[in-house]
């Protein structure tokens, strides 16, 4: 049986403030990539996710950002590499100094919002996202954007990389998402998203928006967490995907071949 990870940005609420329904994810997805400081997260809801992945039995994951609370991580930012470095060495450090107080592992990482975006086609800023990630562990997975630059910074960086696919958002034909502020941007309705997925894992490729194929090798499936119909997409595809005859499986799963 071919084996696919489902996977989804958890963590994502700061002080009384919530977004999504994390525990209700966290029984659907193989792997949650847990805000840690940067766009959203704070020490007590970082402790909160991680002990509902450990007693659901998922693997985690660092997911930094750019330091942007105020836009949820999704503005573009231009660091030099020490102080990307410096953030990345923050956010990645403090979710592993938290989960090691509830017992679990991190055992991934993967860039959120325009930091992601921007590492796609920018390889020097991947080059830096990727060397920091491995002077921190060797052993963390990168999870990155299937066909982009950061893939490939990853796999020259010696990571173990799994390039994932976005059940929710729309493609362009040269393989980067369809930005949020176009109106096609998103994918809604979790049959329309069951059909995205689908399409793009029988063509073993990303299927933009004009019929461009780009072949890839694609490992995970993300849905994210904030949107409205989070849970409904996550377990459509859930279904879909056994249904067709995948077997869900984690990431470290996937990394170890």
């Amino acid at each position: 049986m071919p084996r696919i990870n489902l996977n989804a940005d958890l963590g994502e609420g700061y002080g009384p403030w919530t977004m999504g329904d994390d525990a209700a994810m966290l029984a659907i997805v193989n792997s949650a990539n847990v805000a840690c400081g940067g766009h959203a997260g704070d020490p007590d809801v970082m402790r909160r996710t991680l002990r509902l992945a450990r007693d659901h039995g998922v693997s985690v994951g660092a997911h930094p950002s750019y330091p942007d609370l105020r836009g949820f991580g999704r503005r573009p930012m231009s660091l030099t590499p020490a102080e990307l470095e410096n953030q990345l060495a923050a956010q990645i450090g403090a979710l592993i100094g938290i989960a090691a107080l509830q017992g679990v592992r991190v055992s991934h990482v993967k860039p959120h919002g325009a930091l992601n975006n921007q590492a796609c086609v920018d390889r020097k800023l991947a080059e830096t996202i990727c060397t920091t990630i491995r002077a921190i562990g060797p052993a963390l997975i990168l999870l990155a954007p299937a066909a982009s630059q950061l893939v490939a910074a990853g796999h020259a960086a010696g990571l173990a990389v799994v390039e994932e696919i976005f059940a929710d958002r729309a493609y362009l034909p040269d393989g980067q998402l369809v930005p949020r502020s176009r109106p096609d941007a998103m994918i809604h309705g979790a049959d329309a998203c069951l059909a995205h997925v689908r399409a793009m894992l029988e063509a073993r490729a990303l299927v933009a928006i004009d019929g461009t194929r780009i072949p890839t090798a694609i490992g995970s499936i993300c849905v994210h967490g904030d949107s409205p119909d989070a849970v409904a997409v996550a377990r459509s595809l859930r279904d879909g995907l056994q249904a067709a005859g995948h077997r869900l499986a984690s990431l470290p799963e996937l990394a170890m071949g």
